[in-house]
């Protein structure tokens, strides 16, 4: 018998989890910086210096976090179901904890690209300093979708939540960060749905749903119980 299809997108509460700090809750700052100062293209082009002083340190924290009960809990699923997870986070926990196949929509703080081409790239092994250059003669940059920025993935993501997918979980996402907000809304009504989160997002336009409001390393011990035969 073949695998039931399983979607699971993660949001950075599941990676708050580790340690990692975010900006989901609405002051504006990412590790005490201005987001208009060190995630845009903008703050790119005033002061690259800043912005890769800036991710050479998001790299090294996210170097030194640990995937958390969450992250080792969806690998468990893998033994029951196709699982493919579409992360709007950064960093490689999902991949550290034995996920086989993760989809990062923002990017991934563990490689960077030439400036002057997005396809090219390569792995982010050592602190990015102004100079460093590709072979294209570009500086290097991580390989991040800043705001502003292109989400190339997102043509992947939709049509992996709205045709290949019989259930959908939502994780640790205040679903505020568009286009990737807008997935949930494209799963199927009649498949079956969960949200994980400390604080549930808005999320009563969704039918077939089920709502774990707990931090998604304890939470993620009842989605499991409802998930696993």
């Amino acid at each position: 018998m073949s695998k039931k299809k399983l979607v699971v997108l993660t949001g950075a509460g599941i990676s708050a989890e580790s340690g990692l700090q975010t900006f989901r809750d609405g002051d504006g700052l990412w590790e005490n910086h201005r987001i208009e100062d060190v995630a845009t293209p903008e703050a790119w082009y005033r002061n690259p210096e800043q912005v890769l002083r800036f991710y050479n340190m998001r790299r090294a924290a996210c170097r030194a976090a640990q995937p958390n009960a969450a992250h080792l809990g969806l690998v468990t699923l893998e033994q029951y179901y196709e699982v493919v997870i579409i992360t709007q986070n950064i960093d490689d926990l999902h991949e550290r904890a034995g996920s086989g196949n993760v989809l990062h929509l923002h990017g991934e703080i563990t490689k960077m690209r030439s400036d002057r081409n997005d396809e090219q790239l390569y792995p982010y092994d050592r602190p990015i300093q102004l100079g460093d250059t590709a072979s294209d003669g570009g500086q290097y940059r991580p390989h991040v979708v800043w705001f502003g920025e292109a989400v190339p993935n997102i043509e992947i993501a939709f049509p992996l939540v709205n045709e290949w997918a019989d259930i959908v979980v939502l994780i640790g996402s205040s679903l505020a960060v568009y286009p990737a907000a807008g997935l949930l809304r494209h799963a199927p009504a009649h498949i079956a749905k969960y949200v994980l989160d400390k604080k549930i997002p808005e999320v009563g336009y969704l039918k077939h749903l089920t709502k774990i409001e707990q931090p998604a390393s304890q939470g993620i011990h009842e989605l499991l119980s409802y998930l696993i035969p």
